[in-house]
Formats: C-alpha cells, structure tokens, sequence
C-alpha cells in the first residue's frame, strides 16, 4: 500500500478523525516492532513494548512539535519504552564493545566476499549479524533497514552524532572481518 506523507495523517488526527491513525501504525509498525525486538530479544515483550510505544505516541500526538521527522519521534518512543522495559527486566549487564576490531580496509577484505555468489553473501551477511550485540544490531537496523540518517539515529538512540558514525563504521568492519572468517573457514 502505498501512503501519504506521515504529516497527512497526524493532521487528520489532530482535526478529530482518529481512524487516521491506523494508516501510521500500519506504515511505521515493521520497524517498531523491530527496533523493540533487537533490544528485548523476546519477541512477547517486543509487541507489548510496540504497542505501548503506539499508545503513547497517539496520547502525546498534540505535543509532536515536527523539529524532526514523525518516524523519528516515535521510534526515540519505541527506544526509551524498550530500554525501560529492558531496565525492569535485567540486572545483567553486556559490554558495548565485546569484540576487537581490527583495521582491515574494505578492499582487503572485498576480494574474498566477492568469490560467492549473491545469495552466499546475504546468508554470512546474516549469520555475521546475528553475532553483533543488540545494540550494534539496533544502529545497523535503524541506518539501513529504517533508512534513518546519522542525526535521525542519534536522536532516536541518544548518542552523539559522531559516536553513531564511529559505531557504524565499527560494525561494517566487524561484519566484513566475521563474513571473511567465515569464508575462511569453509576453506579449510
């Protein structure tokens, strides 16, 4: 289904027609719900935190002032009620940076990725993600499947401008070095 701009509906809401709101949920819901699953890792507490998340979005619809996008107001929402929910549930706590990263230049690297085929690539692109944090997860989720700008992630997120382009820049790399050992391995 093809939808309007996001200011289309929040208008029609605002003006009393709140069947309106169904079409943002139906457009924004995907990524919600993903963003509150990379936190949660449980996918019961992802659709309830998703729910809520679209819940109080609407109860605080007349106090969304349009300095960023809607997209970006509500998934900050979705952000701050999973990390929220996450800090009720866990005592434990997981490190940021778990892993080592070693610079490797993307052409070193690409040769290697390149000898597979497409569909190869996408299966280690997936496996390598699996082995990222939650939250390294969450910024690959919200850069390239949400299509969100730096600035967007930083808001959403609460970090800096430049830790999200660290962090990004981080990822890639661990993913091409884990996609590369990977290949290594079936090599041997």
């Amino acid at each position: 289904m093809k939808y309007q701009d996001d200011n289309f509906y929040i208008e029609k809401v605002l003006n009393g027609d709140s069947s309106a709101y169904a079409a943002l949920v139906a457009k924004h819901k995907n990524l919600v719900f993903s963003i509150a699953l990379k936190i949660l890792n449980n996918r019961e507490d992802a659709e309830e935190v998703a729910q809520d998340a679209f819940v109080k979005a609407y109860q605080s619809l007349k106090s969304f002032e349009n300095k960023s996008k809607f997209s970006t107001w509500l998934y900050r929402i979705v952000y701050n009620a999973a990390v929220s929910h996450t800090r009720k549930r866990i005592l434990e706590t997981i490190p940021m940076d778990n892993y080592v990263i070693y610079n490797y230049s993307e052409e070193s690297v690409r040769p290697g990725i390149e000898e597979v085929d497409e569909n190869e690539q996408q299966a280690l692109l997936l496996k390598a993600t699996k082995n990222l944090s939650d939250e390294d997860n969450l910024l690959i989720t919200l850069f390239y499947h949400g299509n969100n700008s730096i600035e967007d992630i930083s808001s959403i997120t609460g970090l800096s401008a430049s830790n999200v382009k660290v962090r990004l820049h981080r990822i890639r790399k661990k993913l091409y070095n884990d996609m590369n050992a990977m290949m290594a391995q079936r090599l041997n």
